[in-house]
């Protein structure tokens, strides 16, 4: 986790409250712990975001199938996503941690 590429800069306090509290049984689970990455969330959606496949990635099911069903709005939606969708992949993956550490 490098520069907190994965986690919004918000985040990133939480995010080593939990590092300099794990044990070693954490640490295993952490390091297997799959994240989002950003940087393909936004490869996706330049792509394939009117299909909603870049809401699918970030876990955003119900939003992936209403993007899919109306063509990302007539491509707005899509587009705005363009600048949006890196930080909910960051989101989506501070939720993933944060349900794990709960």
């Amino acid at each position: 986790m490098q520069n907190g590429r994965y986690f919004n800069e918000d985040d990133l306090i939480f995010v080593q409250s939990i590092l300099h509290r794990a044990d070693d049984s954490w640490w295993n689970a952490l390091l297997v712990m799959r994240f989002k990455s950003p940087v393909l969330a936004l490869v996706l959606s330049l792509f394939w975001g009117t299909l909603g496949v870049d809401r699918f990635y970030v876990g955003n099911v119900g939003l992936g199938i209403l993007k899919l069903l109306t063509a990302g709005f007539g491509g707005i939606w899509t587009i705005i996503d363009w600048f949006l969708i890196m930080r909910v992949a960051r989101t989506a993956n501070y939720r993933t941690l944060e349900e794990y550490v709960d």
